[in-house]
């Protein structure tokens, strides 16, 4: 006992090391990323080697999340791989929609591969939305609605956004719900966008707005996004007022062109569209155009790098449309190789810019490239949401055979539950059977028994009412005969008393041997009073009754042997009674087994032990191989209830004989 409670305790000494290195891995204000990583692998270490795979699942998502924050992209994959098998293993559903989540993220944001994000969010999905995590279940929702939104399955990602807000609505609004609503709305009004619905479009964003607005804390970039998509919208819908109001709007913070120089360069350059589509000829084009492509230059990197690509666009549509075909051609194929590296809509619009600036064969030439592209484009976002629907129905099969099978082991329960009631009523059904077959043996018995006693009582009640006629005769001999003569012999002696004549003395011998016979009489009075001749014929008289009738009913012969040393009384009636249903037993198997003619029974006192013979002269049986049956368990039975002992012999063609001694 005392190992077993080390043992225990060690274990949550352990267990409570691992939970103090994660929750130090987590405290970002207090320590750095390293020393954070440190502590989250001491964890996973220490888990590992005690064999805590649960402990192990959770340490793995701590130094995962600091991998994300410190850009080791290939651990971080490598770490969610790993959990994704622990999960499996230890059937944590919570860690395994965790793990899946974050691959799908790896997959959204580092790597850019759509359908193996959205096969990891999807499983993520499915996972959250069977824990009933809501909150999680939504937010997984809107990064397969973006996805989709990006492979340009515009439908499909409307449905999923709106399944993503029914699972908030379930919620108690907090700044984190509407957070995600307000992402949410911004999707819906950036794929109404594309499907070209503006007012929908512009609905959505008003309403992403209003939540962006009431949210704690400073979300100012986070606002001025959708701003800028809602005022994309004024401006594709040719509400170019609206546009150009919401664009200036953005423009005159002047704190966002430090902070954020890229999204300032995107927002001016999309103002500067808007002046131009607007036709208000504004002075400030195409300085306006160019200021925005000299900060993506300066700045240098992807995101500027591929916002450039727009700016260039609309510089070479600028030119074109200014007649200033060598400006335009400059920018228009800058623009194309910049989105050669991305081989998108971007590169496609390049392509047919060029087709438009270009002369003859080579507009040509481009306008067939863009042809190619947009076929292959088509044909690209076609299997995506190919794969899409493909992954949507795996997983609806793969959820039709967990539920079959889960069917298929709630009925196998169900049956092997019914087949063991089954065999317990059945059992309970045999034994009530054998108990109540057992209580009217016993109950028979005991009826039979009783029958036996009543019979003794009534011999004894005919012993008794014998003994009292008897008793009476006797009575009546001793008064009407032999005090009769006493009393005449004593007036004649009275009336010889004084004579002396020889007559006299003759006639008082005379007398005096009447007396002496009188004396004989008495004394075999006395002796027939005194010895009880009826003692013990009452039990013998029951045994013969019995062989008389069953003999009879058998056809058997039979002889009865006894000692009338034997006194009969000494024996208790329970003994009585066994000794009796012995020899009815015996009787019987003699009649069914040994084919016999003569039965003989016969009864001898030897010191204080009554010794019963049973034999006959039937066909015998070897006594080594015979089976017991049920007779001769019950004389078993009955000889070991009256404390005494059985000796079977038997030769065939010659007979069997059982001896039973019985002590008194």
């Amino acid at each position: 006992m005392s190992f077993s409670y080390s043992q225990t305790s060690n274990n949550s000494s352990i267990k409570d090391s691992i939970e103090a290195f994660i929750y130090k891995s987590k405290q970002s204000d207090l320590f750095s990323n390293n020393e954070r990583l440190d502590f989250a692998l001491k964890a996973k270490q220490l888990a590992k080697d005690s064999d805590f795979l649960s402990a192990e699942v959770q340490s793995n998502l701590s130094v995962s999340n600091i991998y994300w924050e410190m850009g080791l992209e290939k651990d971080f994959k490598k770490i969610n791989r790993e959990n994704l098998d622990l999960s499996n293993k230890i059937n944590d559903t919570l860690s395994l929609a965790n793990t899946h989540y974050n691959l799908g993220e790896f997959f959204r944001l580092k790597v850019r591969l759509s359908d193996s994000a959205y096969y990891h969010y999807h499983n993520a999905e499915k996972l959250f939305k069977k824990l009933d995590d809501n909150f999680n279940t939504a937010q997984t929702l809107l990064r397969i609605a973006v996805i989709q939104k990006n492979e340009k399955d515009f439908i499909g990602s409307e449905v999923t956004s709106v399944e993503a807000i029914s699972q908030l609505d379930l919620l108690k609004d907090t700044d984190k719900i509407n957070e995600v609503k307000s992402y949410i709305y911004n999707n819906l009004g950036l794929v109404f966008g594309q499907m070209e619905q503006f007012d929908e479009s512009i609905i959505y964003y008003k309403k992403a707005l209003e939540l962006k607005k009431n949210l704690a804390g400073n979300n100012t970039l986070t606002i001025y996004r959708t701003i800028n998509n809602l005022a994309l919208s004024y401006n594709n819908s040719e509400n170019f007022e609206l546009a150009i109001k919401n664009y200036k709007l953005i423009l005159d913070d002047k704190e966002t062109m430090s902070k954020n120089p890229n999204f300032y360069a995107l927002v001016l350059d999309n103002y500067a569209n808007s002046l131009y589509l607007s036709k208000k000829n504004d002075k400030r084009l195409p300085h306006l155009y160019l200021k925005a492509l000299n900060i993506c230059d300066s700045l240098g990197d992807s995101a500027s790098n591929y916002n450039s690509i727009i700016i260039n666009q609309h510089l070479a549509q600028y030119y074109n449309d200014k007649n200033k075909k060598d400006s335009a051609r400059y920018y228009a194929y800058r623009a194309k190789d910049i989105s050669e590296n991305y081989h998108n809509d971007d590169l496609l619009k390049s392509l047919l810019l060029l087709s438009k600036i270009e002369d003859d064969s080579i507009a040509v030439n481009y306008y067939d490239e863009y042809i190619q592209l947009n076929d292959s484009l088509v044909k690209n976002e076609r299997n995506i949401r190919n794969k899409f629907a493909r992954i949507r129905f795996e997983t609806k099969e793969i959820e039709k055979k967990n539920l079959q099978i889960t069917r298929e082991k709630m009925w196998l329960i169900i049956i092997s539950i019914i087949l063991m009631i089954t065999a317990l009523l059945i059992y309970i059904i045999i034994s009530q059977r054998s108990k109540n077959s057992e209580l009217r043996f016993v109950q028979k018995q005991q009826e039979t028994n009783e029958e036996i006693y009543n019979l003794m009582l009534s011999q004894q009640e005919k012993i008794d009412q014998a003994r009292t006629l008897e008793k009476k005769h006797i009575s009546q001999e001793l008064h009407d005969g032999v005090l009769g003569r006493l009393f005449g012999t004593r007036l004649s002696l009275d009336s010889l008393n004084m004579a002396t004549t020889i007559e006299a003395i003759q006639t008082r011998s005379r007398y005096i041997q009447d007396l002496k016979n009188i004396e004989e009489d008495i004394r075999k009075v006395s002796h027939e009073l005194n010895t009880d001749f009826i003692s013990g014929s009452g039990f013998l008289d029951i045994i013969k009754t019995l062989l008389e009738t069953q003999t009879q009913a058998y056809e058997l012969d039979y002889t009865l042997d006894y000692n009338d040393s034997i006194n009969w009384d000494d024996l208790s009636n329970k003994n009585k009674i066994h000794i009796y249903r012995i020899i009815q037993e015996s009787i019987h198997n003699i009649y069914k087994h040994a084919n016999a003619t003569l039965l003989k029974i016969g009864f001898e006192l030897k010191k204080n032990v009554i010794c019963l013979t049973i034999s006959d002269n039937g066909s015998g049986f070897d006594v080594n191989k015979a089976k017991t049956g049920i007779g001769l368990k019950n004389i078993n039975a009955r000889v070991k209830e009256v404390n005494g002992e059985i000796i079977i012999t038997s030769e065939k063609d010659i007979g069997t004989t059982v001896k039973i001694n019985v002590p008194i």
